[in-house]
Parts: C-alpha cells; structure tokens; sequence
C-alpha cells in the first residue's frame, strides 16, 4: 500500500505547491486558551520532544502547534503528561478542533482514480467510499490529521 502512494505522489507534486490556508491546530490537551498562550510563551516546548509521531512544532510565539504535513496525531498522551506548567492535561483531553475536508475537485476517487491513500492511514475508520470512489469524511473522524500527509493531491483540507 505505502508503495503506491509513494508513486502516486511523484506524479502529483504538483498539486502540493498550492497555497493552503494559515490554520493554526494546537494540541488536543488544553482547557483554558488564555493561559495556553499565557504559559506556554515561557516554557522551552517540552511538548514537542515528546510527540512519537513529530508533529508538534513550536511557533515563533513559542506556542505549540500541529504540523500535519508529515504524519497525525495518535492522541497518545505524551505532550500533555510531560507538559511541565500544567497547560496540557490528559483530563483536557479532547478530539482536535478543526474539520477535515476531502475537495472533490482535486480528489482522484472523485474523478474516476483508483485511490485509498486517505482511507489507508485513518486510525478511526472514518473515511467511507461509496463503491470504489467518492470518499467521504464520517462522524468518527478525530481530526487527527494522518490522511493529510498520505493524500497524493493535497485534496484533503483543514477548516
């Protein structure tokens, strides 16, 4: 399976130049958004060092965020049990506040292609085909952003 979507995104580079959207995602840990920013502006990113999938990335305002460009979030925990100013709490624990979108028009399975790349990584099953094509995004989507990496079109989108 990982080989043909390797091969199915060199001959779709070109879709991956398109500008996407500025959309911060923070970590799926924090109650209060006022003391994330307020705390997490005088911590070292500790946070990130214990993301096993990466995807933690520490912005100039030294604030946590989810890059989505290389893998997804497992939910597994770690940010927030290591989180030395109580920012990031496992009992704050919460599916990740964005909507994942499938755009039809740069989607192969919506135009006749053969393609499970975004079904393949979903942790949660959450991405139904009706027949062989026309994928869609179900309720049981965490918004955990592995099928964002995998899509070969940059297709799949966060709102």
């Amino acid at each position: 399976m990982k080989e043909r979507r390797n091969f199915l995104k060199s001959f779709t580079k070109v879709f991956k130049e398109d500008k996407k959207e500025n959309i911060i995602v923070r970590p799926p840990y924090y109650e209060d958004k006022d003391f994330f920013y307020k705390e997490c502006i005088n911590c070292d990113g500790v946070c990130s060092t214990f993301c096993e999938e990466n995807i933690i990335k520490i912005a100039q305002d030294k604030t946590p965020y989810l890059d989505f460009t290389q893998g997804g979030c497992t939910y597994c925990d770690q940010c927030a049990v290591n989180c030395p100013s109580d920012v990031l709490k496992v009992e704050y624990k919460k599916n990740i506040e964005v909507k994942i979108q499938i755009d039809m028009l740069k989607c192969l399975s919506w135009n006749d292609t053969m393609c499970f790349s975004c079904k393949d990584p979903c942790l949660e099953n959450a991405i139904d085909f009706v027949g062989l094509f026309k994928p869609t995004i179900g309720q049981s989507c965490t918004s955990c952003g592995f099928c964002i990496s995998y899509c070969p079109t940059n297709a799949i989108t966060i709102k």
